[in-house]
């Protein structure tokens, strides 16, 4: 659905224009992003091949773009970016945000009320748990209201939340006393903690790819060197993490063991212990994201379990099952690194939001996440059984097994222009190139099974890639 007006004052060009600028500002299209050909843009918006050239003209002269000689149109560095001396009428432009928070903008900036398939959470009326809100009326009618209201709260976050995720993690064979736990507001918290402690501008980290998009977005943003490593069905390459490290001196590994996003694969045993020997013959860390092992078997393999936190540095949270807003997360350390998290924690936030530790400790202590989440494991069953028999149906193809939330998707042509184009119809697609550090375009992207269990969003996603193809 184009958004041009042939009845506006404001000539087509402009209008073409600013929409491009606006894309750009909200990292809709990011730094290094490939616009369409002339010739598909002068279709989708129904504009001549002039009007369509005399806008990007516009672009690379304010700044916005660059021409490249029989490659097309891509969207300039931000660094490069020039502020434009005379603006088209409509087209106030300012500074381009932060790297990663505008990732995060760009992702979940919703173009219509239907079901978002790039969305990297369940749906709302699937969090919809009243039990929540009973949990904080508890906390919030207690008499320790007052005291925890009016005073700081204890660093490490409350006692009796960290007591119960320290049992939590021992049935998952983690022996992590309260002691070795640091609550944080969510697990992407927990991650910047962990890596403005053990990082400095210049050091080297590897990170899996295809990979979380915000995940290369912050690392970035601290001046650290990301070396991508190539993610398997079994974990990570580990002929490539060896030779990074011999080469390299990483200082940590980001990893999820389970349930990864996007491709969904879990460790393998042999993978687990290999990774975990290699940390400990080249001295560095392994950070292990399980934001999604809630959706996962108790026995599924994770690096910490086998390494007991020698190494390896442990992450969750609660964001995902509960609400995108109820901000509860921890870390579990070695009790070595405990203290310098705890300082860098301390800089950042203080403590964290007492009245959710409660809340949520209380949901924990009488069953209600866990009912919770065995009721979105049922509801999440069943979307992917639905949504992969659409999307196979259509005409895509899985390159990983399907399981867990994503789906990692190969739709047969290029999703950064897929995504533009979907985008006018209403819907917010996860190109495969958000997972990559270089951006790196392709024919895969992420689909959210709980997004798109509905025909209507494949019909649309096969119309479209039918005009691509």
């Amino acid at each position: 659905m184009s958004l041009l007006s042939r009845e506006s004052s404001q000539p087509l060009t402009e209008q073409l224009a600013q929409r491009f600028v606006a894309r750009i500002r909200d990292q809709l299209l990011v730094s290094g992003a490939r616009l369409p050909s002339v010739r598909q843009c002068a279709q989708v918006h129904g504009v001549s091949a002039s009007t369509v050239v005399a806008a990007y003209d516009w672009l690379v002269a304010q700044g916005w773009i660059d021409a490249r000689p029989n490659r097309g149109f891509f969207v300039r560095d931000r660094a490069r970016r020039i502020p434009p001396s005379t603006v088209a009428r409509g087209v106030e432009p300012s500074p381009p945000p932060v790297d990663a928070s505008s990732l995060i903008r760009g992702m979940f900036h919703q173009p219509s009320a239907e079901p978002q398939p790039g969305m990297g959470v369940f749906p709302p009326d699937w969090l919809d748990a009243d039990f929540l809100s009973a949990a904080l009326r508890k906390v919030v009618a207690s008499p320790a209201l007052r005291e925890a209201s009016l005073r700081y709260g204890e660093p490490q976050g409350d006692t009796g939340l960290r007591d119960i995720l320290s049992s939590k993690l021992d049935s998952l064979g983690l022996h992590a006393a309260p002691g070795q736990l640091i609550t944080t507001v969510g697990a992407t918290h927990a991650l910047d903690i962990i890596s403005r402690t053990l990082l400095r501008p210049g050091d080297c980290v590897m990170v899996e790819e295809p990979g979380w998009a915000i995940e290369f977005a912050r690392l970035q943003s601290l001046g650290v060197r990301i070396l991508p490593v190539p993610r398997l069905e079994t974990g990570p390459d580990l002929e490539v993490v060896e030779r990074y490290a011999q080469r390299h001196a990483p200082k940590m590994m980001v990893s999820v063991s389970v349930l990864h996003n996007p491709t969904g694969y879990g460790f393998s045993l042999p993978c687990a212990h290999q990774l975990v020997n290699l940390a400990h013959r080249y001295n560095f860390y392994l950070v292990e994201d399980d934001t999604y092992g809630h959706m996962a078997p108790s026995h599924a393999v994770r690096l910490s379990v086998l390494d007991g936190l020698q190494k390896t540095i442990y992450v969750s949270g609660y964001a995902k099952i509960l609400a995108p807003s109820w901000r509860v997360g921890y870390l579990a350390a070695p009790a070595d690194l405990k203290d310098a998290f705890l300082d860098t924690k301390l800089l950042s936030t203080l403590t964290t939001p007492v009245l959710f530790e409660k809340a949520l400790a209380l949901c924990l202590e009488h069953g209600a996440i866990r009912r919770h989440t065995e009721r979105l494991s049922q509801l999440l069953d069943a979307a992917r059984s639905r949504s992969v028999k659409l999307a196979l149906a259509y005409g895509c193809q899985f390159v990983a097994p399907p399981q867990g939330l994503f789906g990692w998707v190969d739709v047969g042509v290029d999703t950064d222009v897929l995504a533009l184009r979907m985008h006018d119809a209403g819907y917010l697609l996860a190109p495969g190139s958000l997972f990559h550090a270089d951006r790196r375009p392709g024919s895969l992207m992420r689909v959210n099974f709980a997004s798109t269990q509905y025909d209507k969003f494949w019909r649309a996603l096969a119309r479209t890639r039918a005009q691509l193809l």
